[in-house]
């Protein structure tokens, strides 16, 4: 028997048939909150723990075909997270309860998946991101604290609050940031927006520093809370932050607060208008 004679002829096929199927693969949007003690940062080295590459093993064991996870923010060594968002493509179709519960039973205990969606294809939150909010824990205490010295920098208590608060509000507005960046930040572009700059003295002995814009250079905001500490102890003169604006050299301003007390404090985002409702809400 000829085997071509199996085939159905070309007139026979139905319309239906004819069509290319599209497979849409479904984009999950995923709210992480961290602790960055024991983490190289956010983004994927070689040799060190990041938490890319731990949600990424989290993602594979649930969707072994599943991309790499899109983050919002690179997130130095040692700054935590409480609204890191990180977006990837599944070829799993699972409602966000479903990513959100079954993430968490593969990650470890310092990093957790807090909330899901599905937004449309390959979106990037990075590229989407209107605010972000980082706050900053001062310790003003001249005893060490073993419970809070994975998330605060103990500073002592005696810096002048209204000294760092008149050198703050220079800061507010849009301005050429150059000299608040570290040394490998290389971007020629250093004009950034800061929407808002508060200092919060809180009643158990803690200021903290919170910090709001758009987007930011490479330790900007550790830099701008250094110099600010350096300016309360009168390590640093008043007038530093304008003349640091006006100069754009490093050397004006002053110390690059340590790590633990940074944390990624809340995200605002442009979601596209076809996003599902999170999980939870």
């Amino acid at each position: 028997m000829d085997r071509r004679s199996c085939v159905p002829a070309a007139s026979s096929r139905s319309p239906e048939r004819e069509r290319d199927i599209v497979v849409t693969v479904p984009t999950v949007l995923l709210r992480i909150s961290y602790d960055g003690t024991r983490f190289h940062g956010w983004a994927r080295q070689s040799s060190h723990r990041t938490v890319e590459e731990t949600l990424h093993t989290a993602l594979l064991a649930v969707d072994p075909n599943a991309s790499a996870p899109r983050g919002m923010s690179r997130t130095d060594a040692g700054v935590h997270a409480r609204a890191q968002m990180a977006a990837f493509d599944a070829s799993f179709d699972i409602p966000p309860r479903g990513w959100v519960l079954s993430l968490n039973t593969h990650l470890p205990d310092d990093v957790a998946v807090r909330q899901a969606r599905i937004v449309t294809p390959e979106f990037h939150p990075r590229f989407a991101s209107k605010k972000k909010r980082y706050r900053y824990r001062l310790l003003l205490d001249r005893v060490r604290d073993p419970l809070r010295a994975p998330f605060t920098w103990r500073v002592g208590a005696d810096l002048d609050l209204e000294r760092m608060s008149r050198e703050a509000a220079h800061l507010v507005g849009t301005h050429d940031f150059a000299a608040f960046r570290a040394a490998g930040d290389e971007r020629h572009d250093t004009v950034r927006t800061i929407t808002s700059l508060e200092l919060l003295h809180k009643d158990d002995n803690e200021l903290h520093i919170v910090v709001e814009g758009a987007a930011f250079l490479y330790n900007m905001v550790r830099i701008i809370v250094g110099t600010l500490v350096d300016v309360g102890r009168n390590h640093k003169p008043e007038g530093t932050m304008v003349r640091a604006l006006s100069e754009r050299s490093r050397v004006v301003t002053g110390t690059t607060a340590p790590a633990q007390g940074l944390c990624l404090d809340e995200a605002e985002l442009a979601l596209p208008q076809e996003s599902s409702e999170p999980w939870p809400l």
